[in-house]
């Protein structure tokens, strides 16, 4: 969650703030803030910061002139305290000489409130943040950097925080636990960033920052060193991806960007993925074929989405490895005590890699002896670095909350991984691999025919806007995409919506049914041991009961036209391949009743693109 921006260099701290800003509302839009270290005379700190969206504070800093060429800046998403202005970050000390921002949840902040008040401290907010600040002022005696490493050996948490002060004008500082910050490195300038995509406009150069490590940044370089002070060594990158594509490119919305741009995520996800030997070819690899031979386990860990695509892996998995394959929610893993050794795979999946409850669930596998394969879009960041393995998916930025493309290749990403640990198996022959792996080269071509017909999809949303409740049924496969496409109008369209096993539906979720209620069913591909007729006879069942059924089915299957109110039809694809094509309709849909109800579909009320906090 939250936004995070530092600058240093010779250009306007305020102008490249708030631009990155910009690039990061999507992390949180409870409030926004600056602090930017003004030198004109003696230094000063000056500090403007408003509650609701980014378009609040630039409206205030039109009428605030703010030089300095040293800045910080914070986009919130409210874990302590109301969003209100009193709570926006950045926060400061009684002496106004030291600013704060920060991510994630200080867990032992009320103590240290209390120590500090006992002082003599007068704290203004109901954050847990604001206790740095007035910490920093105790710690600080010239050296921003030391007061810093010795504030963090008091916090019990998850945290990023960057600092300035005014008597440290040419210097940012920074640090991490468990929360993501980076280096943006320029020229004569240099950034730090919650995301990449904050500087991306100045620099495509990066460098990670590791954990437990604090840097010092000034406009001609930077420091690392840990807590303790020792130095340490960042591993430089550099970003893939352009300004262009954090863009919305003429798209009225992110997400509507980012949903056209899936068969090319797909394609570039899959792109190279074969070596001339037919083996799958992994981004980083820190396992013996031994290793992934030894595995007689699979859990998978994820959030939201991303555990969505982790019940269509197991599909993939047990079918195509014959290991058993449990999918878990990552918060609930550690606690439900699963049964792990070193035989056991978990596969973390994490758009940003920095998901807190997916990180925890990694670090309790690693202390159990289970070795770890992440999947995540976000290279360098701490999920894979946590990992024994990692498979980079290549969705490039996506800002809209909503997950759409990386959706899309996270379920690329993890047919792959079946497909390694099958052939390590000694299950499929490389010919066999390539086989599937042509499958799957044909898919992008097959979401860009379903982009191309979704205009009834479209249609049917602003028909349905102001429907109360959508149900959702599915098989197999199917019934990950139902509860996909339920999260969907939850997230979007702050609506009812469910996804059931279609199977259930006579155990229960059939008395929800009645006259009018949209019910969206996913139907299976047909085929020998096919669920398809069972799933036509539960479309007929809602229908008798009153519903009206919007089908998404081959464009072959001439089964469902007559239980069919509405028919989505799909190229038709191997079963385990469906979900790249059938959930397509499902995030027009969802997209398009947001907007027909006039809501912010990048920006849903409460909601934040990367959960950093637990």
């Amino acid at each position: 969650m939250c936004g995070i921006v530092g600058y240093v260099g010779g250009k306007s701290a305020l102008d490249v703030v708030v631009d990155g800003l910009r690039r990061l509302e999507y992390r949180g839009y409870d409030s926004a803030g600056v602090a930017i270290v003004d030198c004109e005379g003696d230094c000063r700190l000056d500090v403007v910061k408003k509650a609701g969206k980014l378009a609040n504070l630039e409206k205030e800093l039109q009428t605030t002139p703010m030089p300095g060429t040293t800045g910080i800046g914070h986009t919130r998403w409210a874990t302590h305290g109301g969003p209100n202005d009193r709570n926006a970050h950045p926060h400061t000390s009684c002496d106004g000489a030291v600013a704060v921002i920060h991510n994630g949840i200080i867990e032992n902040f009320r103590a240290l409130r209390d120590g500090l008040e006992s002082r003599g401290h007068e704290l203004d907010s109901d954050t847990d943040t604001e206790v740095v600040a007035h910490l920093l002022e105790e710690r600080y005696v010239g050296d921003l950097a030391e007061a810093l490493r010795a504030v963090c050996g008091q916090l019990d948490g998850a945290f990023t925080l960057v600092a300035v002060h005014r008597d440290s004008p040419d210097m940012v500082v920074g640090a991490r636990r468990n929360s993501p910050l980076v280096i943006g490195r320029g020229n004569g300038e240099n950034f730090l960033a919650s995301d990449v995509a904050a500087f991306i406009a100045h620099t495509r150069e990066a460098v990670e920052i590791g954990q437990d490590e604090v840097v010092e940044l000034r406009a001609d370089g930077y420091t690392l060193t840990d807590f303790s002070g020792s130095p340490a060594v960042g591993r430089e990158y550099h970003v893939d991806w352009d300004l262009s594509a954090a863009e919305k490119g003429g798209y009225p919305y992110f997400m509507l960007k980012e949903i056209a741009e899936q068969p090319a995520a797909v394609a570039d996800t899959l792109r190279g993925r074969l070596s001339p030997d037919g083996g799958i070819v992994l981004d980083e690899v820190r396992l013996s074929d031994q290793d992934l031979r030894d595995v007689d386990k699979v859990f998978i860990v994820a959030c939201g989405t991303a555990f969505y695509a982790g019940l269509i892996a197991k599909y993939a998995i047990e079918h195509w490895t014959r290991i058993p394959c449990e999918v878990d929610i990552a918060s609930e893993f550690r606690y439900r005590d699963p049964v792990l050794d070193r035989r056991t795979l978990v596969v973390a999946i994490s758009q940003s890699g920095e998901t807190l409850d997916t990180l925890m669930a990694v670090k309790h596998a690693r202390e159990q002896g289970a070795r770890v394969l992440a999947i995540s879009n976000t290279n360098g960041s701490t999920i894979p670095r946590e990992s024994d393995a990692v498979f980079y998916t290549r969705a490039g930025p996506e800002v809209g909350v909503a997950a759409t493309k990386t959706f899309l290749t996270q379920i690329t990403a993890t047919y792959l991984v079946a497909l390694a640990l099958a052939q390590a198996r000694g299950l499929k022959w490389a010919d066999e691999v390539a086989a599937l792996v042509h499958q799957l080269e044909q898919m992008p071509a097959l979401i860009e025919r379903v982009l191309g017909t979704v205009e009834p999809v479209r249609e049917l949303a602003r028909e349905l806007a102001d429907a109360r409740v959508v149900l959702f049924l599915g098989r197999h496969v199917g019934y990950p995409v139902a509860l996909e496409g339920a999260l969907k109008l939850k997230e979007l369209a702050y609506m009812h919506a469910e996804g059931f096993p279609a199977g259930e539906l006579k155990h229960g979720p059939i008395a929800l049914v009645e006259s009018g209620v949209p019910v969206v069913i996913i139907v299976p591909p047909r085929g020998r041991g096919s669920l398809h007729d069972k799933v036509v006879s539960n479309i007929q069942e809602v229908r008798a009961r009153g519903a009206r059924t919007v089908v998404i089915a081959d464009e072959d299957d001439e089964a469902v036209l007559p239980y069919a109110d509405v028919l989505i039809a799909v190229p038709t694809t191997p079963t385990l391949l469906a979900p790249l094509v059938t959930v397509v309709p499902l995030q027009v849909f969802a997209c398009e009743l947001a907007q027909a109800r006039g809501l912010d579909v990048d920006q849903p009320r409460n909601l934040a693109k990367s959960v950093t906090v637990e």
